[in-house]
């Protein structure tokens, strides 16, 4: 069972402009996250005082909120400002996550028709005490059934709230006793796992999926950018999932998670079935550089 941080009972969440105690932070039944899931959001990590890659998480909110036809979307200062509001209520410099949800807002009556949309966007900034989702020691994944969405579809590279098609993998994992669960594309190559980017490492290579049925995740460039910078050859490329299971190494990556071993995929062991010395050498690479170049909280 996941542990709950005690402290976070007492915390405060940022609704609308007001900031709420945990029990009281609501939206109308009438908002559109409730009608049909129709907001976007951000996961942020503070960091020792500062947010690991804030602009561009703000410019991604801004991106998907454009690609959805949102009106009256608040700017990324405004954005920036309830944030650090938030943070300060809190009195949060270190080890916490942010789940900035922006949604269409509330509408006149129920119905899914944007048009019914008629007050602007509503903004939750809800920032919680919250390590890493998962352990350094790594983590067992099967692969899903069920495929991650095409642009054909629906475009990831919206960071829309409609989750069902990861939670539907999320379920075959959490029915297999497995920590994720990796999610192919529909011609069959590895996508990104129900939660996070992944990785492989092949002969000293690192490798990952193109960003075309999957999020193209922001500790995922990080990443990139980090083996350009140390010289560590690294591709994106189509990987299909007998590259998984031949792997030397594999690890996933995301805010919620930072970079995660893994260790076993659908039953067969990844290398040594322990962490491997990339993925560890990653791992505090990308630390790092994700408190190197945040954005200092102003308090």
């Amino acid at each position: 069972m996941t542990k709950v941080d005690p402290r976070n009972r007492d915390i405060l969440v940022y609704v609308n402009g007001e900031l709420k105690s945990r029990a009281e932070a609501r939206v109308s039944v009438f908002d559109s996250v409730v009608q049909g899931g129709d907001a976007v959001w951000e996961g942020l990590r503070v960091y020792k005082g500062r947010i690991a890659a804030f602009s561009p998480h703000l410019t991604r909110l801004q991106n998907s909120a454009k690609a959805l036809a949102f009106t009256a979307v608040p700017s990324s200062q405004d954005i920036r400002n309830a944030v650090f509001e938030t943070l300060r209520a809190n009195d949060m410099r270190d080890g916490a996550h942010i789940r900035l949800t922006l949604t269409r807002g509330e509408k006149i009556t129920s119905g899914m028709n944007p048009k019914l949309n008629q007050s602007g966007c509503s903004l939750i900034v809800l920032a919680e005490w919250k390590p890493p989702v998962y352990s350094d020691e790594g983590i067992r994944v099967i692969t899903a059934s069920t495929r991650r969405n095409t642009p054909s579809c629906l475009d990831s590279k919206i960071h829309h709230n409609n989750l069902l098609n990861n939670i539907l993998a999320s379920i075959e994992a959490n029915v297999a006793g497995v920590d994720s669960a990796v999610m192919l594309d529909l011609n069959g190559f590895v996508s990104e796992a129900n939660d996070t980017n992944i990785f492989m490492v092949r002969n000293g290579t690192v490798c990952t999926p193109h960003a075309d049925a999957c999020l193209p995740g922001l500790t995922r460039q990080m990443v990139l950018d980090i083996c350009r910078e140390q010289d560590i050859p690294a591709i994106e490329r189509n990987l299909s999932l007998t590259e998984l299971y031949t792997a030397d190494e594999a690890f996933t990556t995301g805010t919620m998670g930072e970079l995660t071993p893994v260790l076993e995929a659908d039953g067969r062991t990844i290398g040594n079935g322990v962490p491997g010395e990339l993925t560890a050498k990653l791992q505090i690479l990308h630390r790092d550089v994700a408190w190197r170049d945040g954005e200092e909280i102003p308090f």
